[in-house]
C-alpha cells in the first residue's frame, strides 16, 4: 500500500521527500505510521524500477530532492487502482488508501468496479467471532467488550455500505478532477 500511496501523491504533483512523508502519515494516521526505514527504501525501489524520479533541489538545501512520478509510474498506479488485490479490498485501512486515489482513474466505470468489489465484500456475513462456521452477532455476545466491537463494526459497515450505494446508484455526484501540473496525469477524471 505504501507504493500505491507514494505513486498516488506524486501523480497529483511533484513533492519533496519530507512533504511526501507528511502526506503519507496524514493518510495512514497513527494506526500505521510510516517510518523512514520503510519510506526511503520504497522510494529507492520505485526509482530503481523507473516509476519515480528524484531530482536534486538546491533551493531547498543540501541533500534535498524533489520526487515526481514517471510515465511508467502513472501506468503502474492506474493498474494498481483498476485491480486492487483482494486484501486491499477487504482491509479497511488498505481500502481507504485505494479510495484516496481512486478518482485518478479516468473512467467512472472502472472506479465503480472497484467500489462494487468492496460492497460485495461488505455484504458477506462476517464477524470477529464464530460458532463453528456461523458468524456471531453482537446480540450473541455476553461479553460487553466483544459486543461493543461488533456493534461498532456494524455501524461502520452500515455507513460505508450506504455511501457505496449512494455513489453506485448515482445519488452522489462524481466530480471531474483535472490535473494542471504537466508532470502529473494531466487528464480530466470523470
Amino acid at each position: 500500500m505504501l507504493d500505491l500511496a507514494i505513486l498516488g501523491f506524486l501523480a497529483e504533483r511533484p513533492l519533496p521527500g519530507h512533504e511526501l512523508r507528511r502526506r503519507l502519515s496524514e493518510l495512514t494516521g497513527y494506526t500505521r505510521p510510516v517510518s523512514d526505514g520503510s519510506l526511503y527504501p520504497a522510494i529507492k525501489r520505485l526509482a530503481a524500477a523507473g516509476l519515480l524520479e528524484r531530482r536534486a533541489d538546491p533551493a531547498a538545501g543540501p541533500a534535498r530532492y524533489t520526487l515526481s512520478v514517471t510515465d511508467a509510474g502513472r501506468t503502474d498506479l492506474l493498474k494498481r487502482l483498476r485491480a486492487p488485490a483482494d486484501h486491499e479490498i477487504s482491509d479497511f485501512t488498505r481500502f481507504f488508501t485505494v479510495l484516496a486515489f481512486l478518482s485518478l482513474l479516468p473512467d467512472v466505470a472502472e472506479q465503480h468496479a472497484v467500489l462494487r468489489r468492496r460492497l460485495e465484500f461488505l455484504e458477506e456475513p462476517a464477524s470477529f467471532f464464530y460458532d463453528g462456521d456461523r458468524p456471531l452477532r453482537a446480540e450473541d455476545m455476553a461479553d460487553p467488550y466483544r459486543r461493543g466491537m461488533l456493534l461498532t463494526a456494524r455501524a461502520i459497515s452500515s455507513a460505508e455500505r450506504a455511501w457505496l450505494h449512494q455513489v453506485l446508484d448515482g445519488d452522489e455526484p462524481v466530480t471531474a478532477r483535472t490535473e494542471t501540473d504537466p508532470s502529473t496525469l494531466g487528464r480530466p477524471v470523470r
